[in-house]
């Protein structure tokens, strides 16, 4: 592999459009103020932690205007998901970057625990391990970094579930590949997962449960 690449798969911050979860907390516009924080700061973590390139994998496509407000640093490089469930999205993300000689390290926006620290010692680890995943509370995972690809870790998943982190490590054992499974972390996908926002942040997310 000639290095590794950080990909972000990233929904647009829009009402209406991002963490619906929270809406019936923070309102449709607090719940997107929030998801455009938390993809600021993923951004920030994967251009500071200088594992590789950083791409940002996006739906809806990145042409689409809703893209131009905000302020992207011109060293990302965009790609669209498109379409099919997100084990479909990821697999073709993930085929895509192993096919051009690199490995990858596959993460959401949703945790903002995930730091540049986070993932300087996921890269460190793709030395040494064939793949290297950072699990969180809810059962799910927001890192999953890989050398190889193999389809059958994204298949028929049940995505959003609290399995979804097992299922996928027990598809890695089945391929004999060395897998390092890292300390669990906490992202934010429902209103009592708000408490794990950083305590600079939790005055926004307060204002806008009080002012809905």
């Amino acid at each position: 592999m000639s290095g590794v690449r950080v990909v972000i798969f990233a929904k647009a911050p829009q009402p209406g459009m991002a963490k619906t979860r929270l809406i019936p907390t923070l309102g449709a516009q607090g719940a997107a103020d929030l998801a455009r924080r938390m993809l600021s700061h993923t951004l920030a973590q994967a251009l500071a932690a200088g594992v590789g390139p950083v791409e940002l994998c996006v739906t809806p496509s990145p042409i689409e205007t809703l893209w131009q407000s905000l302020t992207i640093p011109a060293s990302v490089a965009w790609s669209d998901q498109g379409e099919g469930d997100l084990g479909a999205r990821m697999a073709r993300a993930t085929q895509r970057v192993i096919g051009a000689g690199e490995s990858v390290l596959i993460i959401g926006t949703d945790c903002p625990e995930l730091d540049a620290g986070h993932l300087r010692r996921a890269a460190m680890s793709l030395k040494h391990f064939d793949a290297t995943l950072v699990p969180t509370a809810d059962g799910g995972y927001v890192l999953l970094g890989l050398n190889r690809f193999h389809a059958s870790v994204f298949a028929d998943i049940e995505w959003s579930t609290h399995s979804v982190a097992a299922e996928t490590l027990s598809r890695l054992e089945q391929l004999g590949w060395k897998v390092q499974n890292n300390p669990m972390l906490h992202d934010i996908d429902e209103p009592a997962d708000l408490g794990w926002l950083p305590p600079a942040w939790l005055g926004t997310a307060n204002e806008r449960e009080a002012n809905p």
